[in-house]
């Protein structure tokens, strides 16, 4: 199966949209679960799994530079994609409840950060926080998108950054820290 995935992929990158599509049917599945993880976490009452699924396919399509590289990159632009979509909405959403209180945030590990419903207003911080990160430490956007947002654990990671586990775990502990702190510290 992941010979089929590497061929898909190689088409796929070579322009060829019928292969975009299958590739995307390859990995329907493993997708419907990243959208039902962020929908959970965003709380997005107004769209549903399968919905999320397919805005973030519209999306990658229409974006013809993305090379794809192996199931796990797919799934982490895939869950990328989507998160960008919640995020849009949520400020959709805030933009029409301005004023709400902001409550404090834990993260106490990834399930925190992906399993756990979250306010328009705590997704948007948190988006916020992660834009912050990004600007400082590339190194751990990389970690938190593959980790919280196609959610792949530290050993699927490590092999696909060539980083070790242990170094992931670090990095994973002061990722979780600096958002923690930049989620709680913004007005």
């Amino acid at each position: 199966m992941q010979g089929g995935i590497a061929e898909l992929i190689a088409a796929a990158n070579a322009g060829d949209l019928d292969s975009r599509q299958r590739l995307f049917a390859r990995v329907y599945e493993e997708l419907k679960q990243l959208a039902r993880r962020q929908l959970a976490q965003a709380g997005a009452a107004t769209l549903d799994t399968t919905s999320l699924v397919h805005e973030a396919y519209l999306k990658l399509v229409g974006a013809d530079e993305v090379a794809l590289n192996n199931r796990a990159h797919v799934l982490a632009i895939a869950g990328k994609a989507m998160r960008e979509i919640l995020i849009d909405r949520a400020r959709a959403r805030s933009a029409e409840k301005r004023g709400a209180g902001a409550a404090m945030v834990t993260l106490d590990g990834a399930a925190d950060l992906a399993g756990e419903s979250m306010s328009p207003e705590e997704l948007l911080r948190l988006n916020d926080a992660i834009e912050i990160v990004a600007n400082n430490e590339p190194r751990l956007l990389s970690l938190i998108e593959l980790r919280v947002f196609a959610g792949l654990e530290l050993a699927e990671i490590s092999a696909l950054q060539s980083v070790s586990e242990r170094t992931l775990n670090r990095d994973w502990q002061r990722a979780r820290a600096r958002l923690f702190a930049l989620m709680n510290t913004q007005d």
